[in-house]
Formats: C-alpha cells, structure tokens, sequence
C-alpha cells in the first residue's frame, strides 16, 4: 500500500476545548457541565446530552456513546502487533479522528499478516516514523529506548507501553531524550482512563472519605503468562504491581514514599527459576503517612482480579472485582479512552495525561520492592 508523505494535523478543526467547570480532572469521568465546549451552561448530568462520559478536552469523549474526537486526517503507527499492539490497532480504527492506521513490526510478514485481517496498512520498521503523524510503541519492552528515540527524532507523538525500560537509569535516559527533542510521550497506564478508578479519585478530591487511613490494591491475572515471557519481563513488581504503583498516587494525590516487600511461588517453577515470585504483597507508606497494601498474583482462574479500596475517617470507596476473561475484557474501554486521549494529546489539544516522569515514579516504587525483597527490609523510594 502506498502511503503519502506525513503532513501535520490541522489543530483548528479539532473542536472546542470543554473541560469540567467544577475542576475534578482535565481527565475524567465527570457529569458535570463543560465551560468554552458545546455543554458549557448545560446542568450537571447532561453533558454530551448522554448524562456523562470521560471527557479528554478539545471534543474529546469517551462514554455511553463510544469515542469521539472531533478531527479528521490523523494516521498513527502501531509498532508491534502482538496482543496488545493488535488491539490498539483495531481500537484505532474506531476513532472518527484517525484517518489511517499504519502497523509494523520486527517481523514484515507478521505486520502484513494482521494488517490484511485488520483492514489497515503495513510498513516495514524503517518507514513507520515517515509515514504516520503519531506513534504507539506496543512492542516488546526490550525494543522501547530504540524506538522511543526513532519517534522523538522524527519528533512524533508517542505513546509507550509500560514500561519504558527495565533498567530505571535507561528509562531515565530515555525519557529525557524525548523532552529534549520536544517530542510529546504519554505512556501507557490504562487504569487511569476506568470510570471506577476516575470515580474514586473524584471521591477523595472531593472529600467524600474523610482523611484517608487505609489503602489496598490488588492485581491477580487469571492464568499466568507464556514461560518464554518470564525471563524477560522485569518481574512481578516492575510488570504487574507497577500499575498499582501508578494508580494509587494518581488516586490520592500522594506519592508512595516507603516499601516493604515479600512474595512467595505457589505455582509454575519458571518464576523461582528466574528470581521471580507468583504471589507478592506490598506494605506502602504515603507521603502524608497514609498506610496501604498491595497483592499482586500470577494465577486465579476464577477471573481476573483487579480492585483498589480506600477507607477514611468519612467514607469508603472500592472499585473493581472478579472479571471472567483477562485484562482487555476488563479495562478495554479504559484502553479505547487511553488512545482518544492520545489522538487529543498528537493533535496538541490536551497535555499527555500520563506522562514520562509519571512512569518514572511508578518505576522507583516497583525498584525499591526489588530491594526489599531481595534484602528482607523496609526501603525508601528514591
């Protein structure tokens, strides 16, 4: 398929910007009315004229009614087509803004392979940052700081699957690349696009919980993932709890600041052979003194099981529960939020809602519980 050369997109027909009077988040799941959008003066609840949605800014909505970002003419790359990369691609093609999605991947035959099944086009890696307007890096963590400097020179949009880099001084490294080329980057941590999880940190900016006295997260797949995965994954922390470790602070508004960390093998003998763990709990200190917990887990073949529970001196809020399926049954429309909030941030309508510093902490957190369970001590994350 023969792809023209990449133009800019044109910014003034993205739409207008709407962000919630009340000021809950510039990313959330509000009902409330929208000031200098097409719902500004509408009462709380009718926002859209569908009672409520995850409004992303600049026409941006993810909600009853699906995705909608009001532009047309964007093509963005998708760099990697296995699991989550072919989802991506597919989500994609949902969103009215995108003109064309282009695939690529280590193996042509492979990127040739989906994009015929997918209704999109496919290039080879060498020509994926010429032909697209944005990117979405979706393959294996081990190829991200390449990648990730390919996109920042051809100063693209970038959104990164977590995490960026296993070594935490590379993933520095990294980041600070794209900044200095003035690339944006948004990196991927879907949890923060859930209306459960955009409810409950609504709930504690509003004060619903009182001071809040008690945290727990928990992150159990279903079934655990492929051995060959295993040795290249980071571990249990840097791979599974890192959400946790991104979602809480995004919740309540404070910084994890201490850890102590144990695990245990119940399961397959891979993770033990590689100084990983199948079952890990967390004990965590926030920075205003807040205690909290964290379980991580390998394998429940009840479902796949992802909650966050707050308490405080007024209230309590939980999210979440058992789902039958795995991780895109559960947060695929948190994943189909993340790249319209993508879209909008490529077209330069909204700052990246997750961005790489953010990554970064989440990362300090999950080193710190590497240290700690290796040394059998409280370690300080920093």
């Amino acid at each position: 398929m023969v792809i023209p050369p990449r133009l800019p997109p044109s910014r003034e027909s993205f739409g207008q910007r709407g962000r919630c009077v009340r000021g809950c988040h510039s990313v959330g799941w509000c009902s409330g009315p929208l000031d200098g959008g097409r719902d500004a003066g509408r009462p709380a609840g009718q926002g859209a004229g569908r009672g409520r949605g995850v409004w992303l800014g600049s026409g941006v909505r993810v909600g009853p009614g699906g995705v909608g970002v009001e532009r047309d003419g964007m093509r963005v790359g998708v760099i990697g087509v296995g699991r989550i990369g072919g989802f991506h691609a597919r989500a994609l093609s949902g969103i009215a803004a995108v003109e064309r999605v282009v695939v690529a991947d280590v193996d042509r035959g492979r990127a040739e392979e989906f994009a015929r099944a997918a209704g999109v086009a496919a290039v080879g890696l060498d020509e994926v940052f010429a032909a697209v307007d944005a990117v979405v890096i979706a393959a294996p963590t081990s190829a991200h700081v390449e990648l990730l400097r390919a996109a920042a020179d051809a100063k693209l949009p970038i959104l990164c699957e977590k995490p960026i880099a296993l070594d935490p001084i590379v993933a520095r490294e990294a980041v600070a690349y794209v900044e200095a080329r003035g690339a944006g980057l948004q990196v991927g941590f879907q949890r923060r696009f859930d209306p459960m999880y955009v409810a409950a940190r609504a709930a504690v900016e509003a004060g619903a919980l009182g001071t809040l006295t008690r945290v727990h997260a928990v992150s159990v797949d279903r079934r655990p993932p492929p051995a060959a995965f295993v040795p290249t994954s980071g571990g249990i922390y840097r791979d599974t709890h890192i959400h946790d470790f991104d979602i809480v602070p995004w919740v309540t508004g404070v910084p994890i600041v201490e850890v102590t960390a144990i695990g245990a093998n119940r399961g397959a003998a891979v993770f033990r052979e590689h100084d990983d763990v199948d079952v890990s709990a967390v004990l965590f200190r926030l920075a205003d003194g807040t205690l909290g917990t964290a379980h991580a887990g390998r394998r429940h073949e009840p479902g796949y099981d992802v909650r966050l529970e707050l308490a405080g001196t007024a209230g309590t809020h939980a999210c979440g529960g058992v789902t039958e399926g795995d991780f895109l049954t559960r947060f695929g429309d948190a994943y189909r939020a993340e790249l319209a909030a993508f879209v909008a941030m490529a077209a330069g309508r909204i700052a990246g809602p997750c961005s790489g510093a953010d990554a970064l902490a989440a990362q300090a957190v999950a080193e710190a519980c590497v240290v700690s369970r290796r040394e059998g001590r409280t370690v300080r994350v920093g």
